[in-house]
């Protein structure tokens, strides 16, 4: 395959697992029980912090280690740092969904409608994995820290594992409320669309600060596990039986690994 083609296939599979998932809608009932949603999102973080350190925190410390002996930590946690809090500026300009125990719903709005903001809340966690993925195949294609096709191919597929409940997340619900399947469908389909855009451009930008490579590694790093910890861990803890959620985290960071071992 070529280099082209692999970097097509980089900017499509995660949008694919999107699109997947939307389309639940077609073919389950209306509404998803809340236990189904605290599996599908608990293995969603799964799959997100294991990518997170096997795809991104762990290449990272490898391309600063020859240049920066035992410092090479610096990079990293400077970049994860950086990462958390550019998600915390974003996570207080954009209003989402965040979970409130003494809501009927589970759900404590902020000015926009519900469904609004079901859409920002997805599309926000979307921004770090396209730029996750962006930057290891631009560490690929310019040959940065000894990342590989085959790792690039891991995340882009374990993100399109955990992309396919974000799509059915945003779906399903949409019906529930009286779309129309179809219009759901394009929904929850949009909601990913913002991955591709922006792996295309962080593999653009990458070109020029191939230096900075540890550091937008550890930066998407960064910015996917505070998506994991302020919106998802609460999420699928909620409620009565979270152990559903621990143990679909606990499958979905064993897949996301078996991946990264076997492909990377």
């Amino acid at each position: 395959m070529s280099s082209s083609m692999r970097i097509a296939a980089g900017l499509l599979i995660p949008f694919a697992g999107t699109t997947a998932g939307s389309a639940c809608v077609f073919f389950m009932k209306e509404r998803l029980g809340r236990s189904a949603e605290r599996v599908l999102t608990g293995f969603a973080a799964g799959v997100m912090v294991a990518a997170s350190v096997w795809s991104l925190l762990i290449p990272a410390l490898e391309q600063s280690e020859e240049k920066m002996g035992r410092m090479k930590f610096i990079p990293a946690v400077t970049g994860f740092l950086a990462g958390i809090f550019f998600l915390l500026l974003l996570d207080r300009l954009i209003p989402h969904l965040h979970l409130d125990s003494d809501s009927p719903e589970g759900i404590k709005t902020r000015r926009l409608p519900k469904n609004a903001m079901m859409l920002l809340a997805v599309t926000l966690h979307n921004i770090p994995e396209g730029m996750a993925v962006g930057v290891v195949y631009a560490g690929f294609i310019y040959e940065s820290g000894g990342l590989t096709s085959a790792g690039a191919l891991a995340l882009a597929v374990g993100i399109a594992i955990q992309n396919f409940p974000e799509g059915a997340i945003i779906s399903m619900p949409l019906r529930a409320e009286g779309m129309s399947r179809t219009k759901a469908f394009i929904f929850g389909t949009l909601s990913g669309a913002v991955e591709p855009a922006g792996t295309a451009l962080t593999i653009l930008a990458a070109g020029f600060v191939v230096p900075l490579m540890p550091y937008l590694l550890s930066f998407a790093a960064g910015a996917m596990l505070y998506v994991v910890v302020e919106e998802l861990i609460p999420e699928m803890s909620s409620g009565e039986h979270s152990n559903l959620g621990t143990v679909a985290f606990a499958f979905g960071f064993a897949v996301m690994m078996t991946l990264d071992c076997t492909l990377g």
